[in-house]
């Protein structure tokens, strides 16, 4: 990890098209009373870690609302980065040609609500403490074990995906899985330009609670987080 050079802080880039499938307009429909852009913009202002929050967006609205919550939004995405084929690798590549200058950044979806500026900073910290490391990305519990899982061949018939443990199947004896949970990627900008991933074979886990590792892609996704968040609400009166 570059520890000179380029702009001090990281820059983060919130990527947040308009033509969302899932939960149509996902970015601007609002959870508490704000857009959900607003929520991964807030995080990001309260990071101390963080010297400059960008949004990436195709939309006019989505652009307004990234705005009003404290963005800048200096260019809007080109369409050709704003179709169902275009990666989230494309849109940083061209975020951060389009805003030159640091050797750190910080991908952040707006589908990840709760994630806190807390979150980030001690998602940095854990970074900075490993010299060398390519990043550090958001995970959380696995929901199901992967090895409980199973395939299937041609005939039907069910392999394991991993070899029994040692220890048995008891869920209690099986070990720790993690998830990706889609908060955050904060990477080294040389390498991630260099190599064009977000995860590299040396970057770091840091592990968030499974309650605040929502990810809304669908309606049900959505109605999850309104819930949630009305139980965040009851348990702060």
């Amino acid at each position: 990890m570059s520890q000179t050079g380029g702009q001090d802080g990281v820059l983060a880039v919130i990527t947040a098209r308009g033509g969302s499938k899932g939960v149509p307009r996902k970015n601007v429909r609002p959870l508490g009373g704000v857009p959900l852009i607003a929520w991964t913009v807030r995080a990001a202002l309260e990071a101390s870690c963080v010297a400059r929050v960008i949004v990436s967006t195709d939309d006019a609205e989505i652009a307004e609302a990234a705005r009003d919550a404290g963005a800048d939004v200096p260019f809007m995405r080109p369409a050709d980065l704003a179709s169902d084929t275009a990666t989230s690798v494309d849109v940083m590549v061209h975020a951060l040609e389009a805003v030159p200058g640091y050797d750190r950044a910080v991908l952040l979806q707006p589908t990840s609500p709760f994630r806190t500026g807390a979150d980030l900073d001690a998602g940095f910290a854990l970074w900075q403490a490993s010299p060398g490391a390519g990043g550090c990305v958001s995970v959380c519990e696995a929901a199901e074990s992967p090895w409980l899982m199973y395939g299937s061949d041609a005939a039907g018939r069910l392999n394991r995906l991993l070899p029994e443990p040692p220890n048995g199947t008891r869920r209690q004896d099986l070990p720790k899985a993690l998830v990706l949970n889609g908060a955050f990627y904060f990477v080294d900008v040389a390498r991630f330009l260099a190599e064009r991933r977000f995860l590299f074979a040396d970057s770091l886990g840091f592990e968030m609670p499974v309650a605040r590792s929502v990810d809304i892609d669908t309606a049900a996704d959505f109605a999850e987080a309104e819930s949630l968040l009305a139980h965040m609400s009851e348990a702060r009166t």
